[in-house]
């Protein structure tokens, strides 16, 4: 027994070994100095997946060759929750709270996009008012999104006051979606075929007023950080991802856009009213941690004047859908006739029937391309689902982004990216 577990550990740290090209022949043929008493200065290093810098539970392996690191591997999975798996268990109602667990920076538009897609399989059109608002929405979260990552990123390079900057709008934001639904973090505010609750009277005015504060607190941002020399120092130059790698690694949003890729999804496959409203694409060429920073700040401002057009276009109106399938009976019908009660309780119970078929809805999230897949058989429970998360395909180019760097470029390279536990693991 001994033995076996003796070859066993041989054999792993072999694999292990060998993952790096660091075989046993390799160490042999190594000439050592004579004044190094270390020996091979190479070391194999846990980067993760329990540290602050790694934003989530993830880990790298990383071989170091003093703090240069020459080769590592990523590994997730530490947080995964079968949300996929979750999706062909609960009803299509029921699922719509697992949705803002995914990128939880910016849960609003998950809500949009998996609503977008059952309703696709549904052939249901939403009222006017309730598409405006949903955009409205989307756009807040990517802010959300923006201001969190430019933060966090610059909060890892020693920026610390940048970010309190950004987190008061931030927050200033959050009571925005709460007077909404009740909910800041985790809101759950769409419904298949409408909204949660309408606006209530003088939201649009206190968005707009948002939308001027913000816009000078992003300018004072600008200011404070972009010229500023040590972090141009550490961001220029650093974790360089071309656009060739981009697309070999399924990048897509602002990182792909960081190294030239001219996509948008709002532009290029427009949904929702977005052909109705004015917005430029910031693009850079650079690929570095810096143009990745540079054009997020930049898709803050133009989301900012998305909000505003949206909140002068909203008018008075339904926010539900017409289709009694999905529209969920008013309380005076529930509470003061039989059939009203019953529709509630088959509703809440045991959902509605989606027609047989299949659909897959994307949407140009904050991280990048988002796409919810369902494939239904006639049940109120999705048959297959599957959700594309851009996480998953900025952090398989990790690796590539910070071989040949520091210890501290990866720490600035993997803020620049942004990856989302929630969304990464699924």
């Amino acid at each position: 027994m001994e033995k076996e577990k003796a070859h066993e550990s041989q054999n792993s740290k072999l694999t292990h070994e060998n993952r790096f090209g660091l075989g046993s022949s390799e160490h042999v043929s190594i000439e050592h100095d004579p004044d190094d008493l270390w020996g091979d200065s190479r070391v194999i290093v846990n980067i993760g997946p329990t540290h602050p810098a790694m934003h989530g539970a993830l880990r790298m392996v990383a071989k170091l060759n003093g703090e240069t690191i020459e080769s590592s591997y990523c590994q997730f999975g530490y947080t995964h929750r079968a949300k996929e798996k979750l999706g062909e268990n609960r009803t299509y109602h029921q699922f719509v709270v697992y949705t803002d667990r995914l990128n939880y920076c910016s849960s609003l538009l998950n809500n949009v996009v998996y609503a977008m897609a059952v309703e696709r399989l549904m052939g249901i059109e939403v009222p006017p008012r309730c598409t405006w608002i949903r955009m409205i929405c989307c756009e807040l979260a990517r802010v959300i999104d923006h201001l969190i990552c430019i933060g966090i990123n610059a909060v890892d390079l020693g920026a610390f006051s940048y970010f309190l900057y950004g987190f008061h709008q931030r927050e200033e934001a959050y009571t925005l979606i709460e007077k909404l639904c009740g909910a800041r973090l985790t809101t759950s505010y769409t419904r298949i075929g409408g909204l949660m609750y309408d606006a209530p009277d003088g939201w649009e005015k206190e968005v707009k007023d948002w939308v001027v504060r913000t816009r000078k607190v992003i300018d004072e941002m600008d200011r404070l950080l972009t010229t500023n020399k040590i972090w141009c120092d550490r961001t220029q130059g650093v974790a360089i991802f071309t656009k060739e790698d981009c697309l070999s690694y399924s990048y897509s949003g602002p990182n792909a856009r960081a190294a030239g890729i001219d996509i948008d999804l709002r532009r290029d496959q427009p949904c929702l009213f977005y052909r109705d409203v004015e917005f430029d694409v910031p693009i850079a060429k650079e690929g570095d941690v810096y143009a990745r920073y540079r054009v997020r700040l930049e898709e803050i401002r133009q989301s900012l004047n998305i909000v505003a057009q949206c909140a002068d276009k909203v008018k008075k109106g339904p926010i539900w859908s017409e289709d009694k399938r999905v529209k969920i009976p008013d309380k005076t019908l529930v509470h003061n006739t039989m059939e009203g009660m019953i529709h509630h309780f088959k509703f809440f119970m045991t959902g509605f029937d989606v027609p047989e078929g299949e659909a897959y809805t994307t949407f140009e999230a904050a991280n990048g391309e988002l796409g919810f897949y369902i494939v239904s058989k006639g049940a109120p429970r999705a048959h297959r689902m599957r959700i594309r998360g851009p996480s998953v395909y900025h952090y398989q180019g990790l690796d590539l982004m910070v071989r040949g760097e520091k210890i501290a470029d990866l720490v600035a390279a993997l803020g620049s990216i942004n990856i989302i536990a929630g969304e990464l693991d699924r």
